[in-house]
């Protein structure tokens, strides 16, 4: 938090690097660089297009019985790869004794959960060239991003991944992440993956800078910070992982002014987590009430929430150039929105603390709002989510920042959410906010997801654009 003195490395904290507020100052002058000295923004996308040009990419959707090395296990109808490694389809049973707006004794759901309990590496290499910190972001295919290839992390890859456990070929740039000698570590933090479709997942977010000379390979760019500000105001270009990873950045400390102490903040998180009782369990496939199997989708019998399906993918710059997976598929746009108010003339954004079925701990903080509306379109009145209709009815003059991001491409199909920072009044959102929202400043946020299992993934990605918003004090 703020007001807390740096900490040394500690298993799942993020490490706080030497000299960090000369780190700081160095984050801040790359996010105010408008233009790289390895790329121009305006070339930007002459070289997106150029690296598309140049591999072969293909998704084709299959039914479930063109699998190769995926089946449905017998005892449990879970979806299973032949080597036991990859990751599992199986089935969630959720009890919540809190109701799912905290305004409920009891709720109990079911649903189709992906379980991958290793744990992968997202990291970013960063080096400086002409006083100016750059990231080396990658050119990268995922089979479930609408426009297939987007821009990634330096290593993207699961432990399946850079372990070879597949029998493709290396990852690039894994040394600079894993082993001696691999540089200055800016962050190194577990995070959560989306709890709504992963059974307690987590990645390993990474900074890193290069000491030394380091090769430019294909697919590769540097980039500055504020090059990668002006593409998060663009619709899917920088991906999910990128996000989550830039989200981790410490960014210079203005953190005076806010509604919560640091210990008040952290005592509300405590809070929040003992008063909802959540019970997670994976259970047969073959035993989720309400979801049908087809030859093609398992899905939802009321046609909501989302389908798992089947593609057959070819890739000609991934470690495997060709393959086959399940993917899960959700059934409408989503929406994920922080509303942003000044207090004594400082930002803050309201925070919900979301309980979803496959986090480690009870709940996360996540966006203010964080649904999918066509699930909800059955529903009126006091049953329809707290402040969805809101956002979706704000005017145009009260959006700080709109785009459209993908969610993670290489377990989820078209899965896309419209992530806003709007402007509130006090009628919409008043200065004292019901259970289960809260009032912070960015700079708790930042110093928050220094630790792990604080900040869900789709409030991570909206932390990461608070630069591009024009949001985060200085």
């Amino acid at each position: 938090m703020p007001s807390q003195p740096d900490r040394p490395s500690v298993a799942g904290v993020a490490v706080q690097p030497r000299e960090d507020g000369n780190l700081s100052a160095r984050i801040a002058v790359s996010a105010t660089t408008a233009q790289g000295a390895q790329l121009r923004t305006e070339d930007f996308r002459g070289w997106l297009a150029e690296r598309g040009r140049a591999n072969t990419f293909r998704v084709d959707r299959i039914p479930f019985a063109e699998l190769i090395g995926w089946s449905f296990e017998e005892s449990t109808g879970n979806l299973v790869h032949r080597s036991g490694r990859f990751f599992t389809v199986e089935g969630l049973r959720v009890t919540e004794e809190d109701g799912p707006y905290g305004d409920g004794p009891y709720a109990q759901w079911h649903q189709p959960i992906i379980k991958q309990p290793e744990v992968g590496i997202l990291g970013i290499l960063v080096k400086e060239f002409g006083g100016v910190l750059h990231f080396l972001m990658q050119a990268k295919m995922e089979p479930g991003n609408p426009n297939l290839l987007q821009l990634s992390p330096t290593v993207q890859a699961t432990r399946s991944n850079y372990t070879k456990a597949h029998q493709g070929g290396d990852v690039k740039y894994i040394e600079y992440f894993v082993g001696p000698g691999r540089g200055r570590v800016i962050a190194d933090v577990l995070q959560s993956e989306h709890g709504s479709w992963f059974f307690r997942k987590s990645n390993r977010n990474m900074l890193v800078e290069a000491e030394g000379d380091v090769p430019l390979l294909d697919d590769f760019c540097w980039l500055t910070l504020g090059q990668i500000n002006e593409l998060l105001r663009e619709d899917n270009v920088v991906n999910m992982d990128s996000r989550t990873v830039l989200s981790c950045l410490p960014y210079p400390d203005t953190g005076t002014g806010a509604l919560l102490s640091d210990i008040e903040l952290l005592s509300w998180i405590t809070n929040e987590r003992s008063r909802h009782a959540v019970r997670a369990e994976c259970v047969p496939l073959d035993t989720v009430p309400g979801w049908k199997r087809g030859e093609s989708t398992i899905e939802h019998e009321a046609g909501r929430y989302f389908k798992v399906v089947a593609v057959a993918v070819t890739a000609g710059n991934r470690e495997v150039t060709g393959w086959t997976q399940p993917l899960f598929e959700p059934v409408g746009l989503g929406v994920a929105a922080f509303l942003t108010r000044k207090f004594a003339g400082v930002p803050h954004l309201l925070v919900h603390a979301r309980v979803e079925g496959g986090f480690l701990d009870t709940i996360e903080l996540g966006p203010t709002v964080q649904y999918t509306p066509t699930n909800y379109a059955h529903l009126q009145g006091k049953d329809r989510p707290r402040y969805l209709d809101e956002v979706l009815a704000t005017a145009a003059d009260r959006i700080r920042y709109e785009a459209v991001h993908s969610e993670e491409g290489g377990r989820f199909l078209n899965a896309e959410s419209r992530y806003l920072i709007i402007e509130a009044d006090e009628e919409t959102a008043p200065l004292d906010p019901p259970p289960g929202y809260a009032w912070v400043t960015p700079a708790q946020l930042t110093s928050l997801v220094r630790h792990g299992h604080f900040l869900n993934v789709q409030a991570r990605t909206l932390l990461a654009c608070l630069e591009a918003a024009g949001v985060r004090a200085r």
